[in-house]
C-alpha cells in the first residue's frame, strides 16, 4: 500500500519508519520547501501545482502537520481515503471552533472569550480576571502566537506582539501539572487508549514526557478516555488523536487537541507494545490496532537547538536515541531520547544522567521530584 503524507518533517519520518515493516511505501507532499523527513519520495510543491501528481502516486492519505490548507485535504478526499478526515483538520486549525466543540461534548475548558482588537482584548482580560492567556485563533504552535497578560493594561503590547486579527483569550488555569492522552481509532470504530503522560514544557516547548504519568488516579485516566472518545466518535476519526490537558484540584481541563501523532507520544516507540506511529499506520491502512500497553516506565527527553554529546548518550544502556537529520538552530527539535526504567526512582536518576549531555536542557522536575 502506498501512503501519502501531507508534510515532510520528523513526524512523517517516524511514521514511515513504523510503516516499512508493514510493507508500506511513502510519498511526502511538502508545501514549505524545507522537507526534513530524509526518506521516501518527497514532492515539493509550494504553489499546489503537483497535487494531482501526488494523488496518482498514493492509495491513502494522512498528515503529520495540521497547519496546511483544509481545501487541499478536501480535494484529496474526493479521490482517495484521507485519514483523519478534513473536518478534524478544520476544527484543530481554529481554536474558537475547537473550544466550541469541546463545550458541546461536555469537555471542560478554561473560561474563554474572543478578542478582535486591543480594546476587546483588554475588556476580555478585565472580565475574565488576570492572568489570562491570549492566543491566535489560527496557526501558532510550540508557544508561538500567544502571550500571557498579568494586567489588562498589557493588552496593547500583547495584541501587537501576537499580530493576528482574532484572538482567543483564556483564563489562566491553576494546574498541578500538564498531561496528555493519546488515542487511536480504527476504520471499524475500534478504540485504543495509551496511558496518560505527564509533560514538562520550557519556553513553550515540550522537554520531558513521563508515561505512565506517575501518581495518576484511575478515575483521571477514565475521564480523559471519555473526553477523547467523544471527540473521536463525533469526528468519525481514523488514526491517532492527542488531547492536551491540565490536571487541577477539581479534575481535568482541556487545553487543545492535535489531529496526528504527537511529541508527547514519542515514548511509545520503545515504551509501548505498539508505538503511536505504527498504530496510526495500522488505522489509516484499515488494519486492526496494536496493543497499547506500556513496557514498564518511560521518559522522553526532547533534543532542542543543539545535539549535545550524542556519543556519551549512546553509551547509556537504557537510552534510545532518535535523531531527525536536522541542522542545529535555536528552538529547533533535533531529536529525542527515550529512557526506560523499572521504577520511577530509577527513571529520575537515569533521566538526569542523560540530560547532563544535552546543552540547555532544563533541570528535570516533575511530580516525581521535590519542587523548589
Amino acid at each position: 500500500m502506498r501512503i501519502g503524507v501531507l508534510g515532510a518533517g520528523q513526524l512523517g519520518r517516524m511514521l514511515a519508519l513504523a510503516g516499512y515493516p508493514l510493507a508500506k511505501t511513502f510519498v511526502f507532499y511538502d508545501m514549505s520547501g524545507s522537507p526534513s523527513a530524509g526518506l521516501g519520495e518527497v514532492i515539493i510543491d509550494r504553489e499546489g501545482q503537483y497535487l494531482d501528481d501526488f494523488l496518482s502516486r498514493v492509495d491513502r492519505v494522512t498528515y503529520e502537520f495540521e497547519h496546511l490548507p483544509v481545501e487541499v485535504a478536501e480535494k484529496l478526499a474526493k479521490e482517495k481515503p484521507v485519514h483523519p478526515c478534513p473536518r478534524a483538520l478544520q476544527v484543530c486549525q481554529n481554536r474558537e471552533a475547537e473550544k466550541t466543540l469541546f463545550g458541546q461534548l461536555g469537555i471542560p475548558t478554561p473560561e474563554w472569550k474572543i478578542a478582535d482588537s486591543a480594546e476587546s482584548l483588554k475588556a476580555a482580560a478585565e472580565e475574565l480576571g488576570c492572568p489570562v492567556v491570549a492566543k491566535s485563533i489560527t496557526e501558532g504552535y510550540d508557544g508561538k502566537g500567544q502571550a500571557v497578560l498579568k494586567d489588562p493594561e498589557e493588552a496593547e503590547g500583547a495584541w501587537e506582539s501576537i499580530g493576528h486579527q482574532r484572538l482567543i483569550v483564556e483564563k489562566f488555569v491553576n494546574f498541578k501539572r500538564e498531561v496528555s492522552i493519546i488515542a487511536v481509532r480504527a476504520e471499524d470504530g475500534d478504540l485504543a487508549f495509551y496511558p496518560m503522560a505527564e509533560n514538562t514544557h520550557h519556553e513553550g516547548i515540550l522537554r520531558y514526557s513521563i508515561a505512565p504519568a506517575p501518581g495518576l488516579e484511575r478515575h483521571v485516566q477514565e475521564d480523559a478516555e471519555r473526553y477523547i472518545r467523544a471527540l473521536l466518535n463525533e469526528l468519525d476519526y481514523v488514526g491517532v488523536l492527542t488531547l492536551e490537558l491540565f490536571e487541577t484540584e477539581d479534575g481535568l481541563v482541556a487545553n487543545e487537541m492535535a489531529p496526528r501523532v504527537h511529541n508527547s507520544g514519542h515514548w511509545t516507540i520503545e515504551g509501548a507494545m505498539t508505538s503511536q506511529f505504527e498504530n496510526h499506520i495500522r488505522a489509516v491502512s484499515g488494519h486492526p490496532l496494536g496493543n497499547v500497553a506500556p513496557r514498564g516506565l518511560s521518559c522522553m527527553i526532547n533534543i532542542i537547538g543543539e545535539h549535545g554529546d550524542i556519543e556519551r548518550i549512546l553509551e547509556l544502556p537504557y537510552a534510545h536515541v532518535h535523531l531527525y537529520n536536522k541542522g542545529e538552530r535555536p528552538g529547533r527539535k533535533l531529536g529525542h531520547v527515550n529512557i526506560l526504567a523499572d521504577s520511577y526512582e530509577e527513571l529520575v536518576w537515569r533521566v538526569r544522567n542523560c540530560a547532563q549531555f544535552l546543552p540547555g536542557c532544563p533541570e528535570f522536575k516533575s511530580s516525581l521530584t521535590p519542587k523548589g
